[in-house]
């Protein structure tokens, strides 16, 4: 019989691994979202004669963002608890990672001035802010402000009304509905003009209207009555407001804020005390109950999505600060208010606009 010669499989071996290797540098445009970590905000945060230690903690949690290669992609689809977005809908066109990452900075710094203004307010002080306005630093996919506003237009006044915060800005838009118009004012090379933009549905919650625009608070600052640090490392972004406030609040005081508990969320706040939602709650909620956190804080924009991440930690969605003190107070023995506000106080910007 002839010799009949079997074909090598090595060939096959060789380009299946070439493959295998090639997928982890085959970028895919898209950005895996994650459970970051849950840290002690007593680590973060000092108030000048500030209560010392307390048995009771302060979480603040966070996310972790990566770029994929295809091999990291399918992961992200396969695993429960990673959300996978493109990454146009994280960082602007036009928009390097640097500059992203300067603006999260931005947000985080503008996050906690904030913190410290209505931590202090609450206990009492008169804290004035200084800004030059807010600045229109890009704009999201299909935003309806293309065309009319443009990168580095500085926004003075909406509906004719001062605004100091990109807070202000995002609390004043988010009282509308989608599809209504939005008067602003805003300063273009020196020259103030009035403009209109019709809100469209917000990409991460379409029932949220939004201009479609990444802002920032251009040269603010609060000027304070005594130091508070906040120490943050490279984590970006306004999400842990509420948080700030409320670990600034318990050093502001004698008792324990937390009454002994473990108490992790998330949040945007604004000058007003209004909480606002955020991004990768799932992730977040995750993250805290790894970090043996009995109760989450969770903008009540966010809370249904919150309820899906949920094994044993109790969420409690809140709209305002006061809401999160009452919640607090009633844990506490005594049940009574805490950082009360006096008859008529206010918490709005002054001078009024």
């Amino acid at each position: 019989m002839p010799e009949i010669k079997r074909k090598s499989k090595v060939p096959l071996l060789l380009v299946l691994l070439g493959l295998f290797i090639a997928g982890y540098f085959i970028r895919t445009g898209h950005v895996l979202v994650q459970p970051g970590t849950a840290q002690d905000l007593r680590e973060m945060v000092a108030v000048e004669d500030g209560a010392g230690d307390d048995p009771g903690k302060f979480f603040l949690v966070t996310v972790a963002q990566k770029q994929t290669n295809l091999w990291s992609l399918l992961y992200g689809y396969l695993h429960p608890d990673v959300e996978v977005q493109r990454l146009s809908q994280v960082i602007p066109q036009g928009m390097s990672d640097r500059e992203y990452y300067e603006l999260l900075e931005q947000l985080m710094e503008e996050s906690k001035n904030t913190a410290r203004v209505i931590a202090l307010r609450r206990a009492g002080y008169d804290v004035e802010i200084v800004s030059e306005g807010v600045v229109v630093a890009g704009f999201l996919d299909q935003s309806p402000s293309k065309g009319t506003l443009r990168k580095g237009d500085l926004i003075t006044a909406i509906d004719g009304r001062k605004t100091l915060l990109a807070g202000e800005v995002i609390s004043e838009v988010q009282q509308r509905q989608v599809g209504d118009a939005v008067k602003l004012t805003v300063m273009r090379d020196s020259e103030i003009i009035d403009l209109s933009v019709t809100t469209a549905a917000h990409p991460d919650d379409p029932s949220l209207p939004a201009l479609g625009v990444y802002i920032s608070t251009l040269e603010w600052k609060p000027v304070l009555p005594l130091e508070i640090r906040l120490e943050t490392g490279e984590i970006a972004g306004p999400s842990a407001g509420l948080m700030f406030v409320l670990e600034i609040l318990n050093q502001l005081q004698p008792g324990d804020l937390a009454g002994g508990r473990l108490i992790a969320g998330t949040g945007t706040i604004d000058v007003n005390e209004k909480i606002g939602p955020i991004g990768g709650v799932h992730q977040k909620v995750i993250a805290a109950e790894k970090a043996g956190a009995e109760l989450f804080f969770v903008p009540v924009d966010n809370y249904e999505e919150a309820k899906k991440a949920v094994h044993q930690i109790t969420l409690v969605p809140v709209k305002t600060l006061q809401e999160a003190l009452d919640h607090l107070a009633s844990l506490s023995l005594t049940g009574r208010g805490l950082f009360p506000r006096e008859p008529g106080d206010s918490t709005t910007l002054a001078p009024a606009a």
